[in-house]
């Protein structure tokens, strides 16, 4: 799937597909990352109050399923981008985009 969405940037980009998420988090937090789930949830911050601490992994959950619950429970901390009109949310590309830039 990674093949038709890259469109061959995936031969050249360095990437990983890590099947358990989990596993991952709990070792960047133990060198200090902070886990920011990008995440519209009722603990979430704004995106432009959100003061990031460094080093910081930002998670981004399935196009139509989000974070699991129990990828959702490990973040430090949790962010949205705020919206006006009907749609509260982006897709995932546009999602990262707005969040990195």
């Amino acid at each position: 799937m990674i093949t038709k969405t890259a469109l061959g940037a995936e031969e050249t980009v360095p990437w990983e597909y890590i099947r358990d998420a989990r596993s991952t988090l709990d070792a960047l937090r133990g060198s200090g990352c902070e886990i920011a789930a990008i995440e519209t949830s009722v603990h979430a911050v704004d995106l432009f109050d959100w003061q990031p601490r460094f080093p910081v992994c930002v998670v981004f959950g399935h196009e139509t399923d989000g974070l699991t619950p129990a990828v959702s429970a490990m973040a430090d901390t949790h962010v949205r981008i705020p919206m006006l009109g009907l749609k509260h949310s982006l897709n995932v590309a546009t999602a990262g985009g707005v969040v990195l830039l």
